[in-house]
């Protein structure tokens, strides 16, 4: 895909604009949150184009004044030596971005090798990802969760949500999060101090619920009805009100059973099945999301890992990259700013050399 031109996406940054403008807009909060994410996301392209144009204006001007006055000449050197890093920043703002960047995501993160280790260390993800969340001002949102009995989590399905219109949303942060987690340290049930390796598997993908344009037939589905359950398995709902859909076509199942009433168990879980549904349309689509996607969760199995969390060494180790840093106490509290920039980098490179 080509990237558009600076001229096109000033002109619809100003139809934005008055766009925005029109109380009428507002009377659809979906409609325009989507509107405000597109014009904050133009407005980073505008402000990076105007800003060039401005440096290449005065450098000009500041090379015409040096013919008369040669104690301009320095100002103009000084001016043309910001305006390559000016030209790359505005290649990069052009580049086509991920349509979902935008977006708010569902994760499931599910146990896998390890029996109560990988639980823990599920849970131990869980918790990172709802730390990171806190320090951005996200909202975490538990749709579905099977607790362990030592206190971890054998799967659990949560909505991350943003609170404005940031172009650069919950998914343009974590769409790489995707994939098998291997983690190696001394597990609290191990007598003789030795150390082990297991895993616990991550999924994501954009939450396009109402908006995602796929059709589900309801003779497609299987829905069953149950009782919400609390750690250990004991209920904590007297009605039947936790619903499990299942997609016959494809297998996929999502349920939901944190909210008030059956009704709005299935009204979120419905939500979820479309978001899963319109990424795996998405993945057939494309052949390169398709690897991306394949490469998420096949199996949750240690040798499968893109990211590694070594306790002993305080070591974090993200394979795709090549990243390494020895603050994993830190990145496990929340701090996954250098690992997440570090696979960004990366793909915004991929993309500028593409």
């Amino acid at each position: 895909m080509s990237a558009p031109s600076v001229d096109a996406l000033l002109m619809e940054h100003a139809e934005l604009e008055r766009a925005l403008a029109d109380p009428s807009v507002h009377a659809d909060a979906g409609a325009a949150k989507k509107l405000g994410r597109r014009y904050a996301e133009l407005g980073q392209v505008v402000g990076a184009a105007k800003e060039l144009a401005a440096v290449r204006e005065d450098e000009a001007a500041a090379r015409e004044l040096a013919d008369e006055d040669p104690s301009f000449a320095a100002e103009a050197e000084a001016l043309a030596a910001r305006i390559p890093a000016l030209e790359t920043k505005l290649a990069e703002l052009l580049v086509p971005r991920d349509p979902h960047d935008g977006d708010d995501v569902v994760m499931e993160v599910k146990s896998g090798e390890g029996g109560d280790e990988s639980a823990l260390f599920a849970g131990d993800l869980v918790r990172m990802y709802t730390r990171y969340a806190e320090r951005r001002g996200w909202k975490v949102e538990v749709l579905d969760s099977t607790p362990s009995d030592l206190g971890g989590v054998k799967d659990i399905t949560m909505v991350v949500r943003s609170r404005g219109t940031d172009p650069d949303g919950v998914w343009s942060a974590l769409k790489f999060e995707g994939g098998v987690h291997r983690v190696q340290r001394v597990p609290v049930t191990e007598s003789q101090g030795r150390i082990h390796t297991s895993a616990a598997g991550v999924l994501v993908y954009p939450d396009t619920g109402e908006d995602a344009d796929v059709e589900i037939d309801e003779k497609d589905l299987r829905v069953d009805v149950f009782r919400s359950s609390g750690h250990g398995g004991q209920s904590v709902n007297t009605t039947d009100s936790a619903v499990r859909i299942t997609h016959l076509p494809t297998g996929l199942v999502v349920s939901c059973q944190n909210e008030r009433s059956q009704l709005q168990n299935r009204a979120r879980a419905m939500e979820v099945l479309r978001s899963r549904l319109q990424a795996l349309h998405e993945a057939e689509l494309e052949a390169t999301a398709s690897e991306e996607r394949r490469s998420q969760v096949r199996t949750v199995d240690r040798s499968e890992r893109i990211r590694t969390y070594n306790f002993p060494e305080n070591r974090i180790s993200d394979h795709r990259v090549g990243y390494k840093a020895h603050n994993l106490s830190t990145v496990l509290d929340g701090d996954l700013d250098g690992v997440l920039e570090a696979l960004s980098s990366a793909d915004r490179a991929s993309q500028l050399a593409s």
